[in-house]
């Protein structure tokens, strides 16, 4: 996917140190370096070259190396007949009442995964499905809200789609709002969140009122709420701006006791429980990990979530202390770390490089940060995703106004369109599909501007640093590059067989045109796919005959409609785990179904 490279720097004031240098040589350390597609294409000019890729393509047709974009109907209401339409506007997906289930295949046409957070709008079997036909690919548990047994009852129902939907498969993402205690006695935080506590119904506050936030646990009144964080008188300064939600209210602070803030309403609204605080400018200093941080942890673990999302990681200690954590359990769960805190900002390459990805959260960002600075950090922070063969998801306020409206802003459709642009692997909703009164409605829209979007990007930019991001992996990268490059020359889609997923997810950070068909024995790693760009996870047993499989696998894609007789397809054998092969033999094959 075409990747807009940032060459605006995030702002002075995020450094935490001011003898980190100006911004220019800041710049520089994000810059990306030269990497393996610049070496293969200055080697490729040699004449004498060892070690030579043979590449087998039996194509008997000549293509053009311009590659146009398809643009994929989003339902069969969606094409109309030529010539009511101009030329543009034919095949272009609508927005309409469609029916759900009369929709393409999302995980197959789609590249952009959508990430759904489900609440009390859509934890019932029958919306579960609907969000999955509709296009959700990974289902967020917010562990801020429910209990354990709900979020069982979510993630039984997810297990239950993926067991008898074959065609596809639905990833499980616990946000966690967990601190990790590391061993050398420092707390290191990355959560809880600050949050108001439960009120008999909202409070609707109006400017110039007088209200306090107090540590005292059970408060709920039209003048005073409670707080979660015992800490949070000590925190707030006398003239701090308190901010809920990101921004949607705001309290100045006008004077402290020992276990109360008191407050004059600046933008009033409708208090509601539980809401996110943040105090503008500053972060919490947050407690250490609580025994229900533990226990929602240990949850994800006994579950086998995919993925956990941390919340306000500020150091990369943080992120190695749960993953230790997490293989002495022995669970395989990657961890996607949160950005959504100042703090984080001058160490994002230490935090991603130890993580497995990362969501831009830019609610919280926006509170702690001047909100003109987020959108050059949304897009710095997906560069460096991937160019790091990280995983990248940009999330919060979406489609906001969907949570009351049937159909979204114009500024929220232009939003989800430059994430896709930006080259960011998955955009998420979170009240729009939680409590929001058009779930459905909301991942259609997400879907079709994504859909929309990406039939516009022809030629995808590989960031240039992207082949020094998996070290000691050379061979793999090296086939993974040329089988994008044969993707885009030739307008093929890509089949690779893997058993750790390595390969299917690096040849998803290159971006081809074609979709990556990734078939796997692991229906862990089947799931694990489920975030990536442009993968497809299709489980399979595997042969020991590498021809039988290939084969069984051309007829599962066909029968399914996922390619189409006499189309061609390139199909990968490389990576880290050898599939009928030795460990130093690879192989790129160009086959027709």
């Amino acid at each position: 996917m075409a990747q807009v490279v940032a060459t605006r720097l995030i702002h002075g004031s995020f450094a935490a140190n001011p003898s980190s240098g100006s911004p220019q040589s800041r710049a520089e350390k994000l810059k990306p370096s030269f990497g393996f597609p610049a070496k293969v294409l200055v080697q490729s000019e040699k004449k004498s070259r060892r070690g030579a890729v043979h590449v087998t393509v039996p194509i008997t047709v000549a293509r053009s190396t311009s590659v146009e974009a398809e643009v994929i109907p989003v339902s069969p209401e969606d094409v109309h007949e030529a010539a009511e339409k101009n030329q543009y506007l034919q095949g272009i997906p609508q927005l309409g009442d469609t029916s759900v289930g009369m929709w393409s295949k999302p995980t197959v046409r789609r590249k952009t995964k959508i990430v759904c957070t489900i609440g009390p709008s859509t934890n019932t079997k029958e919306m579960i499905w609907k969000l999955a036909e509709a296009g959700m690919n990974v289902a967020r548990l917010n562990m801020s809200h429910g209990d354990h047994a709900s979020h069982q009852k979510v993630i039984d129902l997810v297990k239950e789609y993926n067991a008898q939907v074959k065609e596809n498969v639905i990833a499980i993402m616990l946000d966690t709002k967990a601190t990790i205690q590391v061993h050398w006695h420092i707390t290191l935080s990355t959560g809880p969140e600050v949050r108001s506590g439960d009120l008999p119904q909202p409070i609707t506050l109006t400017p110039g009122q007088e209200f306090t936030f107090t540590i005292r646990r059970g408060v709920g009144a039209a003048d005073s709420v409670s707080v979660n964080y015992d800490d949070f008188v000590n925190d707030v300064e006398v003239g701090d701006m308190l901010l809920v939600d990101g921004g949607m209210m705001s309290f100045l602070v006008k004077s402290k006791t020992e276990d109360s803030v008191k407050c004059e309403v600046v933008d009033g609204g409708e208090l509601k429980s539980r809401r996110h605080l943040n105090v503008r400018g500053k972060s919490a200093t947050l407690p250490s990990i609580t025994e229900k941080d533990w226990d929602d942890i240990k949850f994800g673990v006994d579950n086998k979530v995919d993925f956990y999302a941390v919340s306000f990681v500020k150091d990369a200690a943080v992120v190695h202390e749960l993953k230790n954590y997490l293989k002495d359990a022995g669970a395989d769960i990657h961890v996607i770390v949160k950005i959504e805190s100042a703090d984080s900002i001058p160490n994002l390459h230490s935090i991603i490089t130890a993580s497995d990805g990362a969501m831009v959260a830019r609610g919280d960002l926006g509170a702690e940060l001047p909100v003109e600075e987020v959108p050059l950090l949304q897009e710095e922070i997906i560069l460096l995703c991937r160019s790091m063969g990280k995983a990248v998801i940009v999330a919060t306020n979406m489609l906001e106004s969907m949570i009351v409206h049937p159909t979204p802003t114009r500024a929220e459709v232009a939003d989800i369109a430059i994430a896709v642009k930006e080259g960011a692997d998955a955009v998420m909703l979170s009240g729009e599909t939680a409590h929001g009164k058009f779930p459905l409605k909301a991942v259609k829209v997400m879907h079709t501007v994504s859909l929309r979007t990406e039939a516009t990007i022809v030629g995808a930019e590989t960031p240039p640093n992207l082949g020094q991001a998996f070290k000691n992996h050379h061979t793999s990268e090296m086939f993974a590059f040329h089988a994008t490059m044969m993707s885009n020359t030739l307008g093929t889609s890509i089949i690779v067989f893997t058993r750790s997923g390595f390969m299917a997810v690096l040849l998803s950070h290159y971006r081809p045109s074609g979709t990556i068909f990734a078939f796997t024995n692991d229906k862990r790693i089947q799931q694990r796919f489920a975030l990536y760009q442009g993968v497809c996870p299709i489980y399979i047993e595997f042969s020991a005959d590498a021809e039988e499989t290939f084969a069984s696998s051309l007829a599962l894609l066909q029968k399914q409609g996922m390619v189409k007789e006499g189309e061609q397809i390139a199909l990968v054998q490389s990576g880290r785990q050898p599939i009928w092969r030795s460990q130093s033999t690879h192989n790129i094959q160009v086959r027709i179904v």
